[in-house]
């Protein structure tokens, strides 16, 4: 699902909490849907684009443009502008501010427009050991979720065999791997990264592109690219590519070590490969740690393509 079909929604992922009451449910996944919102800005919001301080009119600004998108999108103008200002100025909504209904409907569209897709969807990942109560309030919740905001919410992982009114479907992908070990529950929901910039939950990325946007060098990049193989391969999406130099750079976390993503990690380079890119890899660690050795063995092999071939060189 990542990339994402072209008629597909925005896909939000979700391990689903503890709790009795739907509104507690509600609550949490509310937060977090505006935390995300928050980080994305201004991809949801594309005429702000440039304006990334509050000092000043800064948010005077922010607000404006939000009111105007609201009207055009049918959406609530005082939610908009507000959630527009906060992200400038990095805070958490006013409790009370406005009510659940507001919230959700604004924040699924929010979401959804962040990738340029008309819906979006909350997959939930159900943990083992919930209580029947426990279920029956993810489930509850997950309905008033999907009546107010409009959103696809699926259950995934563990049967909720505490509700008798959800459907279920066995689905397992045509030719999936044997699946890794879980990683430990999160409460938080993740997201993919948008096309066109690092990921606002990669510290790793964040940093090379800061650095990155000083160099004379590095023009012509473009991070987090859907890539194609062709009509019968699935497409894969690239952390950060120079096309004209056919040059991949792949920062791998953690969960790179895992032994299934490392051989599925090699299968990838070699495609790549054979569609003519080199893929060079760093940790996060090295990223975080040598950034500015990373940034030297990139500079030189940019460099080594662009002498090779001229029309590779990039105007930044």
């Amino acid at each position: 699902m990542d990339p994402l079909p072209a008629d597909g929604p925005a896909v939000l992922t979700w391990t689903a909490v503890a709790a009795t009451r739907p509104v507690e449910v509600v609550e949490v996944v509310l937060a977090e849907f505006d935390r995300v919102a928050r980080e994305l800005y201004p991809a949801w919001l594309p005429d702000a684009r440039g304006i990334d301080s509050p000092a000043g009119a800064g948010a005077a600004a922010a607000r404006f443009v939000a009111v105007h998108a609201a009207r055009a999108r049918r959406q609530s103008a005082p939610f908009l502008a507000d959630l527009a200002e906060r992200s400038l100025r990095s805070r958490p909504p006013v409790v009370g501010r406005f009510g659940p209904e507001v919230r959700c409907a604004g924040l699924a569209r929010v979401l959804a427009a962040s990738f340029a897709r008309r819906d979006a969807a909350l997959l939930v990942a159900v943990p083992a050991g919930l209580s029947g109560p426990a279920q029956q309030a993810l489930a509850a919740a997950g309905r008033w979720l999907a009546d107010r905001g409009n959103l696809g919410v699926w259950f995934a992982g563990e049967p909720l065999d505490g509700v008798d009114w959800l459907d279920e479907l066995p689905f397992c992908p045509p030719g999936a791997a044997v699946p890794s070990p879980a990683p430990a529950p999160t409460s938080a929901v993740a997201y993919p990264p948008l096309a066109g910039r690092p990921h606002p939950r990669s510290t790793a990325e964040g940093l090379l592109e800061s650095r990155l946007a000083t160099c004379d060098w590095s023009g012509g990049r473009s991070w987090n690219e859907p890539h194609a193989f062709g009509p019968l391969i699935n497409p894969v999406r690239l952390d950060l590519v120079w096309r004209r130099e056919r040059c991949v750079v792949e920062i791998d976390g953690p969960g790179h070590r895992d032994e299934v993503q490392f051989a599925s990690d090699r299968e990838r380079d070699v495609l790549l490969q054979l569609d003519g890119y080199a893929v060079l890899r760093f940790t996060n660690e090295q990223v975080l740690h040598h950034v500015d050795r990373v940034l030297a063995q990139i500079h030189r092999f940019l460099d080594t393509r662009r002498i090779m071939s001229p029309r590779g060189n990039n105007d930044v």
